[in-house]
């Protein structure tokens, strides 16, 4: 079988990589818009469907792996900062907080069709405007959801409190998706 991953976070790619899996990255050209009706622990899975959806048809070999990661700060979606300006005021609401993060994927075959979401509870210590403007201008986190990177300075520096998987937060449900991808033939 021909592992396809479309995404274009070189996170996902590291982590399916360290799994063991080889495979090909593909691109998928997707407008991520989610009805207004969702749950907020919906939504990721939602779009990680929508994007598989977007994809060509498959093949008889193929498995097509798709992601997406939220974050949620009482029931407010905190997406990809447009600019600085936006990404500074994503991490002042997050700052002294605790939030959740949600990450979807969909794994499909011509006969297989699995989607799952995992969430993760992340719990920030307070962050001062010298920390948030440190952290935007040396990390620029305009491709990550809720403008920082769990495996990145803030992280390390200002994350009190993790409960549930790592991974998740990075981007990428490890141990689900192996579970999925090993039983999925």
């Amino acid at each position: 079988m021909k592992l396809l991953l479309a995404s274009n976070s070189p996170r996902r790619k590291e982590l399916l990589q360290n799994l063991g899996f080889t495979f090909e990255v593909v691109s998928i050209d997707c407008e991520e818009i989610y009805p207004e009706n969702l749950e907020v622990e919906e939504i990721a899975e939602y779009l990680s469907e929508l994007k598989a959806n977007a994809f060509r048809g498959l093949e008889k070999d193929e498995i097509l792996i798709t992601a997406d990661t939220i974050v949620a700060l009482e029931n407010e979606i905190l997406g990809k900062p447009k600019d600085e300006a936006e990404a500074r005021k994503m991490l002042r609401k997050l700052s002294g907080k605790t939030h959740q993060v949600y990450t979807g994927f969909t794994i499909r075959s011509l006969e297989k069709n699995i989607s799952k979401t995992d969430v993760a509870s992340v719990e920030i210590d307070e962050l001062t405007d010298f920390e948030i403007d440190f952290y935007i201008k040396n990390y620029k986190p305009f491709d990550k959801a809720g403008s920082y990177g769990v495996q990145e300075w803030l992280g390390m520096a200002k994350i009190k409190k993790i409960e549930g998987s790592y991974y998740t937060i990075m981007g990428f449900p490890t141990h689900l998706v192996y579970s999925v991808l090993k039983d999925f033939e």
